[in-house]
């Protein structure tokens, strides 16, 4: 019924993906010993996020089609759900306005033909080359988690800096001085230098101000599950009893490797170690404990990105960069 509040359940997600709840369960928790096809996996992450996904009525709009370029191979996407779940929510947009909407991965940008399409929605980071190339095949470009030049092209962000802040925040406010940070570096094609990352560096320059910044508890990886885990049993050996007594983790797929790594070595969660990742992606819910993260509305990112590739079809030509804001989300993995 519309206006109703529908929260998914395991079950739900089953149904919808045609797996059993079993299947659901570990695939929602990255269960490395589970053998199941990516094709599999996709199924489930997409009936998590559709029904997730809350559902509008409006205008509609027929023959226009629209190029929507991710930055990720298929396969990668899988492995992080935060650029997935933004997909999600331009292809469910596109279907509530009735535009037809062409997924391709950075490798097939030549592919695109642009008297096919009326505009493109980049998802991710690109190089300057790429920029240009999407640029040759179309001028109504809208990038979203990136803002190449935000004078020139429409954006739509997140403001990092103040999630950082208020995840450090929270920690300070509950007792904790012992503060510690996983993350991941994130490069473009072709380029050896990683992109400058927000959460790293706000983490670091306010806990700096707060006189709590500890080198020793700072690790930095890339952005996967795998690497989560490697990371925190690493942190685990490296400091031993003199493990921090909270971490922030700058994604929710690093914090359920690095719950399970925490789990494997018996640090109990939340009463030795607290835990705040960040996007709640749709299996944050369903991990135990439940996972503390900051909120990233990511469907609402995809869905203003339509809209705004929407205003430049209808005439707008001043570029926009909207920030969307985020909420943090308070679990079970956290002490409270």
């Amino acid at each position: 019924m519309r206006g109703s509040i529908f929260v998914a359940t395991i079950k739900d997600i089953a149904n919808k993906a045609g797996v059993s709840t079993a299947t659901v369960s570990r695939v929602l928790n990255y269960d490395t010993t589970l053998s199941v096809s990516d094709e599999t996996k996709k199924r489930v992450f997409q009936a998590a996020e559709a029904l997730a996904y809350k559902k509008r009525s409006p205008k509609r709009y027929i023959d226009h089609k629209i190029a929507v370029v991710h930055w990720y191979t298929e396969k990668e996407e899988l492995s992080d759900l935060y650029y997935f779940s933004i997909r999600v929510g331009i292809e469910e947009r596109c279907k509530e306005l009735g535009l037809d909407a062409e997924v391709y991965f950075f490798n097939d940008l030549e592919e695109i033909r642009s008297e096919e399409v009326q505009g493109i929605i980049a998802i991710g980071k690109f190089s300057q080359k790429q920029v240009e190339l999407m640029t040759s095949i179309h001028q109504n470009i809208v990038f979203v988690d990136y803002s190449p030049d935000e004078d020139k092209f429409d954006s739509v962000v997140i403001d990092f800096e103040k999630a950082t802040k208020n995840i450090i925040d929270y920690f300070i406010e509950t007792g904790h001085k012992e503060i510690g940070f996983i993350g991941g570096r994130e490069y473009v094609e072709g380029e050896d230098d990683p992109l400058e990352d927000l959460r790293a560096e706000t983490f670091r320059s306010y806990m700096n101000e707060v006189g709590l910044y500890e080198a020793k508890y700072d690790y930095v990886g890339t952005f996967s599950t795998e690497e989560g885990y490697l990371l925190m049993e690493k942190a685990i050996k490296d400091l031993g009893d003199q493990l921090p007594t909270a971490f922030f983790i700058s994604s929710d797929v690093m914090a359920i490797g690095s719950m399970r790594a925490l789990h494997e070595a018996d640090v109990s969660v939340p009463e030795r170690v607290s835990v705040i990742g960040i996007n709640d992606i749709s299996v944050s819910k369903y991990m135990y404990p439940p996972l503390s993260t900051v909120k990233v509305y990511t469907e609402l990112m995809g869905e203003t990105a339509v809209d705004t590739l929407l205003e430049r079809l209808e005439g707008r030509t001043i570029p926009k960069k909207i920030f969307i804001a985020t909420k943090l989300v308070v679990r079970k993995s956290v002490k409270q």
